[in-house]
């Protein structure tokens, strides 16, 4: 089976932990732990993860001065992450089994998205500390649906992931993949632009062109809820899409947190007719059995 499993920012970083490599190495080593039991059934693996904290922070380094752009930014934490990645699984998979892609991202140049920003990307900040630094550096600000205060940038429709044909090539070679981190680079004809494009969605649209079997979303909750956080909230165990579809449309899902995520799995779903899946990081082994998390199926 060929599966496709995006990694949240939980992966790399827990709330309230510093971002440096320690950490980072500190964490991953879950999600290698889960991704190897998986590749050790014999399955074909690509891996795909966030990198709104990472960027974020880069982006933080060069306050204001705009030495690289988001799209040079975004290269430099697929390197940077998928080594972390690769550097786990190798405790795992012995040396080499698994490798990571640079992995460009077409987009459309006249997506709305570039005059709306909707992505958060970096730390979260203090209401007073989000006005100052949009005074200082012209950042667009949003609350986040947990609290606080991210910078919000344009997060850009995928629309082609242009290395697929390299990555069809490397999985059919016995190698797992890591690829289109932070969502990939978005491309406009043919050159990087200033964006985030969502992860989840990147995740799909790759799991589609790929011909996977199943997509499956590790995140920081056990699965797809409605009336989240409410008194008549319900998780859901096993959905089918157009029921999804229609919770969707009842806005119950916030476009900042698990919407995104929701949308993913409809599209594979919708486009493939196979199965997808959201749950826990740290259930992922589970999630990918199909005994935890949201199934969503056809």
């Amino acid at each position: 089976m060929r599966v496709v499993i995006a990694l949240g920012g939980n992966a790399f970083n827990q709330p309230g932990e510093p971002i440096n490599q320690e950490t980072h190495l500190k964490n991953v080593d879950l999600a290698a732990r889960v991704i190897a039991k998986v590749v050790q059934e014999g399955h074909q693996v690509v891996i795909t993860h966030g990198n709104g904290p990472q960027i974020g922070y880069l982006a933080e380094l060069q306050r204001g001065d705009g030495a690289f752009k988001l799209d040079v930014l975004n290269a430099a934490t697929q390197g940077m992450l998928g080594y972390f990645i690769v550097s786990a699984l190798d405790r795992y998979l012995g040396s080499g089994r698994s490798v990571a892609i640079v992995t460009r991202v077409e987009v459309d140049c006249n997506d709305p998205a570039f005059k709306t920003p909707t992505k958060p990307i970096g730390p979260v900040y203090s209401e007073e500390q989000a006005i100052e630094l949009a005074k200082r550096y012209g950042w667009i600000f949003k609350q986040d649906p947990r609290g606080g205060w991210r910078r919000v940038v344009p997060s850009p429709t995928p629309r082609k992931i242009l290395e697929v044909d390299v990555i069809k090539q490397l999985l059919e070679s016995g190698y797992v993949v890591v690829a289109t981190g932070g969502g990939g680079i978005p491309m406009c004809n043919g050159v990087g632009v200033e964006g985030v494009i969502d992860k989840d969605l990147a995740s799909s649209l790759l799991a589609i062109e790929l011909g996977a079997d199943f997509l499956v979303i590790l995140t920081d909750v056990d699965g797809i809820y409605i009336n989240f956080k409410k008194p008549s909230q319900r998780k859901l165990d096993v959905v089918r899409v157009d029921e999804l579809e229609k919770y969707m449309s009842e806005g119950h899902f916030p476009p900042g947190s698990m919407g995104p995520k929701v949308q993913a799995v409809i599209n594979f779903v919708r486009k493939t007719g196979k199965k997808a899946a959201v749950g826990a990081l740290e259930r992922g082994y589970e999630v990918f059995k199909g005994i935890s998390g949201t199934q969503v199926v056809p």
